[in-house]
């Protein structure tokens, strides 16, 4: 619980002292340019690199949607993503040392052993307390769960895989069934045996976010709340800003970036935030001030 404490008052201590910044990974529509991101020095005015990163060459429609990306503690970027809308039985994985010099992108096939019809928005999170990488997705098996609202193509349940290496995998494990269609999960660390996960009930009635709480990075996840968003809104990002979080979403009706800002994940209120058109969702990851200075020294942006 000490290193815990002291490794929330370092990033309190980055944040006022102005070193902490952000990227935001994105992608734009329709997937098929590759990785893009934006930045920021406050969590909440963003601006786009205006360069694709890393081209996408795996998967069925070889595309890049939903792009999740954490820093390892040996300082790696780690990256997964949507490699297809349907077919792929997998998702995409690539990983840099700065952002720019990619790996060769593989693809990691996360529910081979499954009759998935698609692997929907990976998103990475590196667990602490089992110095593990989780990725949770979502996947339609037809069949495996009760219809609800959702025809059986469209009724989706979470799964995750854990790896210490991104070599081997363990075998797909159900993650989340809340008893509806769930996509786009998020998990954030709040203290020791203290987790919450933002998703997004993707059923008809609903199709907004809300959160569950649980005491590992793994669940059991409790107590869904009622939904903190309007209709049409997915793909939620988290990032802590001192004594609060932000969570930004797509509203893809309105076609607009839009935040909440929470203390206790229980009350939620809209927060001003400044997002460049054509961002798509992805994850929100603090680095350096000197990683932004060297990708805008790369590419050539002032």
């Amino acid at each position: 619980m000490r290193i815990l404490v002291l490794y929330s008052c370092l990033i309190l201590l980055l944040t006022s002292c102005g070193r902490q910044a952000y990227v935001f990974t994105s992608f734009h529509e329709p997937a098929n340019e590759g990785l893009r991101m934006l930045y920021s020095y406050d969590g909440r005015r963003w601006s786009d690199l205006d360069t694709v990163l890393l081209r996408p060459s795996v998967g069925v429609q070889q595309v890049m949607r939903d792009p999740s990306m954490v820093q390892g503690p040996d300082g790696t970027f780690h990256l997964v993503w949507t490699s297809s809308w349907r077919q792929d039985k997998g998702f995409g994985y690539a990983s840099s040392k700065d952002l720019v010099h990619w790996s060769t992108p593989r693809w990691i096939p996360a529910m081979q052993s499954e009759a998935a019809v698609n692997v929907w928005a990976p998103e990475l999170f590196y667990d602490e307390a089992t110095a593990r990488y989780l990725i949770v997705w979502a996947s339609c098996i037809p069949g495996r769960f009760e219809k609800g609202q959702e025809d059986d193509s469209n009724n989706h349940r979470l799964y995750y895989t854990a790896t210490s290496d991104f070599q081997s995998f363990t075998p797909p494990t159900l993650f989340l069934d809340p008893g509806f269609s769930v996509i786009d999960a998020v998990i954030v660390p709040r203290a020791v045996n203290d987790y919450v996960l933002v998703l997004k009930d993707n059923t008809r009635p609903e199709r907004n976010l809300k959160v569950a709480f649980g005491e590992t990075a793994t669940g059991p996840w409790k107590q869904v709340s009622a939904p903190f968003t309007a209709q049409f809104t997915e793909g939620p990002s988290v990032v802590r800003l001192q004594d609060h979080w932000l969570i930004y979403f797509d509203a893809y009706q309105t076609k607009t970036y839009e935040a909440v800002q929470t203390k206790d994940f229980i009350h939620f209120e809209k927060s001003a935030v400044q997002v460049p058109a054509d961002h798509k969702h992805g994850t929100i990851v603090p680095v350096k001030r000197k990683v932004i200075k060297s990708l805008l020294k790369h590419f050539e942006k002032t």
